[in-house]
């Protein structure tokens, strides 16, 4: 007797009566063939389906759930391997390795461009990843790596992000974002630094063009070491005062008095300059100082000079703004390879004029009467005079 073929039903299609009775006389043959009752044979069928889903589920354990990926996979995609080590290292901080502090060593060398931001109220330099990776495909680095084998190999974009990552996976650079200090307080808004970002460490350390990281690797701590130790043995002297020699002690006395003199010499100057500044405010407006810059933000020497100066009005600021947008006109102008503008031109004759004319007014009254008595003398030596020749 022959066997009847398998029925095939669709997705959701309900068997007919004939169908079922049909399926019923195949599990019963089955069952015959194999000397088994009907119940025996489908128990046996339920505990092999059983084995074979056990055995599926063991098999994508042990795989990492590579039973889909398999599925997945066509004869144009490249096995899983092969995509594992094309895709970006994941990021796993831990401690530093070797070759991360050599690669943030050469990039502490280099000019990142740096500046300076709050991070967890402490100073720290920030940077953006595409300096740095940009110096990592330079030759400078090929260079040092000839030098330094700890360095990794650096041929591309992929190898220099990976390269890049061993900053963050050793915890000496970390991807920050900037954020508001006082976002969420009642206070008002307070006067922050220009140009002092107050940042955040962001939980995606990503290698973008445009993300800023921050250094946390300081660099070599040996000039720490040696200002601490030279702290400690100021400390340690001042201490010992009293056990110092004689000519020590009196030659210390002598460098104290000269100091306390120079303090009260700066005091009296400051009392005096602006004792000076009120009586020309009223006499003469709009008042005389004496070393303008001595409190402004300037070097030493710089402090002293001018000598003197009148005080500066809105008026003076505002010619002394406009001379300087003329005189960085002109500069842009001359880069660029044309004739300064009409208007650019006539504000740097103005501006220069100006400045001319200051100058004049400032040597007449300095000297009104000697000028006075020159143009006088000159006005007379302009007139027209005769004078006699012997015929020869």
């Amino acid at each position: 007797m022959a066997t009847p073929p398998p029925i095939q039903l669709q997705p959701g299609q309900q068997p007919t009566p004939q169908q079922i009775q049909q399926i019923q006389q195949q599990i019963a043959a089955e069952a015959a063939k194999q000397g088994l009752t009907v119940q025996q044979y489908i128990e046996q069928v339920k505990a092999q389906a059983a084995r074979q889903q056990a055995m599926m589920q063991q098999q994508r354990q042990q795989q990492g759930q590579g039973g889909p990926q398999q599925l997945l996979q066509g004869p144009g995609n490249p096995p899983p391997q092969q995509q594992q080590q094309m895709q970006r290292q994941p990021l796993q901080p831990g401690p530093p390795k070797p070759e991360a502090l050599a690669v943030a060593k050469f990039l502490r060398s280099q000019q990142l461009k740096t500046r300076t931001c709050l991070f967890q109220e402490k100073r720290k330099d920030m940077f953006k990843v595409k300096r740095a990776i940009r110096a990592l495909q330079s030759p400078a680095y090929a260079k040092a790596r000839s030098k330094n084998p700890l360095l990794p190999e650096v041929h591309d974009r992929p190898t220099a992000e990976n390269t890049f990552k061993l900053l963050p996976l050793s915890l000496l650079a970390l991807r920050v974002t900037k954020i508001d200090p006082h976002e969420g307080h009642d206070h008002g808004k307070k006067k922050r630094v220009k140009g002092l970002w107050t940042v955040k460490v962001e939980q995606q350390q990503d290698a973008n063009d445009t993300s800023h990281y921050i250094w946390l690797y300081e660099g070599p701590q040996w000039k720490q070491y040696l200002m601490a130790a030279g702290a400690l043995s100021a400390i340690m002297a001042v201490v010992m005062f009293p056990l110092w020699p004689y000519y020590l002690r009196l030659g210390a006395w002598y460098i104290s008095i000269g100091c306390l003199g120079i303090l009260c010499a700066f005091f009296g100057l400051a009392i005096v300059r602006l004792i000076l500044f009120i009586v020309t405010m009223f006499s003469n407006p709009p008042g005389l100082w004496i070393f303008p810059n001595l409190f402004e933000d300037v070097g030493f020497f710089d402090s002293f000079k001018p000598a003197w100066a009148w005080q500066e009005t809105a008026e003076d600021r505002k010619k002394a703004k406009a001379q300087k947008k003329a005189k960085r006109e002109e500069r842009k102008a001359r880069r660029e390879g044309r004739s300064p503008e009409n208007g650019d031109a006539n504000a740097v004759q103005n501006a220069k004029d100006t400045d001319l004319g200051e100058t004049a007014e400032g040597e007449v009254k300095s000297s009104g009467a000697k000028v006075e008595s020159q143009g006088q003398a000159q006005l007379r030596n302009m007139n027209a005079r005769v004078e006699e020749v012997e015929d020869e």
